[in-house]
């Protein structure tokens, strides 16, 4: 298990306050374009990122495997929401 106690949320506070949730997740914003994917206890489940494409923009979903040390993409998404819902239902 990756747990980052260090993380905040997009308004600076601890994981434990606001950010975008989905029950049982929290994304974390690193920057304009990324996100940390944590469940309640600081574990790292994956990120989001944000980018362009021609129809708008677009958000890739890249869930963590640990024991492989790597990024599997799990999807791309129109909207933020269903980005962090894929991470939900894995």
């Amino acid at each position: 298990m990756t747990v980052l106690d260090f993380a905040t949320t997009i308004d600076g506070r601890s994981k434990a306050g606001a950010g975008s949730r989905t029950r049982g997740i929290t994304a974390v914003q690193l920057n304009d374009s990324l996100w940390r994917v944590v469940r309640p206890d600081g574990e790292v489940v994956g990120y989001i990122e944000r980018f362009d494409e021609s129809r708008g923009i677009r958000y890739r979903a890249k869930r963590l495997i640990v024991r492989q040390q790597r990024f599997v993409s799990v999807g791309e998404f129109w909207g933020m929401d269903d980005a962090l819902e894929c991470f939900r239902l894995g």
